[in-house]
């Protein structure tokens, strides 16, 4: 293996560590975004209902005019019934006592509608307030929750970063150069396991010599994938040795101390 090449792919790894956090920590924003708006929309509910209840009282005092002024009217025309001198005054008086009368239960109605309503309001306020406090104290705990994970994140991030300085001091600022523009046009990856007899990336066929000058122990050269150009390293997956058998005089010792 090159004697480089160790270096690039635990920069590799360390790169692709970063992408991880750097995109974890990119995140953060949208989610105490979501949870702002949360809160914001709990307020805006209390807002509403208390605007509409507001509106609702307006018109309760609306309607108890309303039926204040048609009982004065029917008592206005009652009192003057009593000093009409014709039948057919007293015959009109007593029609504008009915309608003045119908529109006094008119009025009534729509005063009991609306204090009912009112009353619907009232239960929206103190519920949407309830809701509020429920939903501040959970954005609360979200939010340190949020906060401490930023700052667990930011934390990875110095110390991937200072691991890769050390990967980057170790080779050659061209090779660094060369690893680099490769990686940026690869989403990161810039180096390429060989797997069986392709490259693990982009699968393509490795030629067989290129495999043998990979696993040879003594290679110093670097090997480029012929159709994505992602420097090639080979790794050893084969298992070590297996456990000697225990000799003969072994097993019999051991069957003494058995017995």
């Amino acid at each position: 293996m090159h004697p480089h090449l160790k270096y690039l792919i635990e920069l590799q790894a360390v790169d692709l560590r970063l992408i991880e956090i750097r995109e974890r920590l990119s995140r953060f924003p949208k989610r105490l975004a979501e949870v702002e708006a949360r809160v914001t929309a709990a307020r805006q509910q209390i807002t509403a209902a208390k605007e509409a209840l507001t509106s609702s009282l307006k018109e309760r005092k609306t309607y108890e005019m309303d039926v204040e002024q048609w009982k004065e009217r029917a008592k206005k025309y009652r009192n003057q019934s009593s000093e009409v001198k014709t039948n057919e005054a007293y015959k009109a008086l007593q029609h504008e006592i009915q309608n003045a009368e119908g529109e006094v239960a008119k009025a009534e109605d729509r005063l009991l509608d609306r204090m009912v309503t009112g009353e619907e309001y009232e239960r929206q306020v103190k519920a949407a307030e309830a809701a509020v406090k429920e939903i501040e104290a959970a954005a609360n705990v979200e939010r340190h929750a949020i906060q401490a994970e930023y700052n667990a994140a930011q934390k990875e991030l110095a110390t991937a970063e200072a691991v890769r300085a050390g990967a980057v001091a170790a080779v050659p600022a061209d090779l660094i150069d060369h690893y680099e523009r490769i990686s940026k046009r690869h989403g990161g990856i810039a180096l390429a396991e060989v797997h069986g007899e392709g490259c693990s990336q982009c699968g393509v066929h490795i030629r067989p010599h290129v495999i043998q000058q990979l696993q040879r122990a003594e290679n110093e050269e670097f090997f480029h994938c012929e159709t994505c150009t992602r420097i090639l390293y080979y790794a050893d997956h084969t298992p070590g040795p297996a456990p000697a058998a225990p000799s003969t005089a072994e097993t019999s010792a051991a069957s003494t101390r058995d017995s």
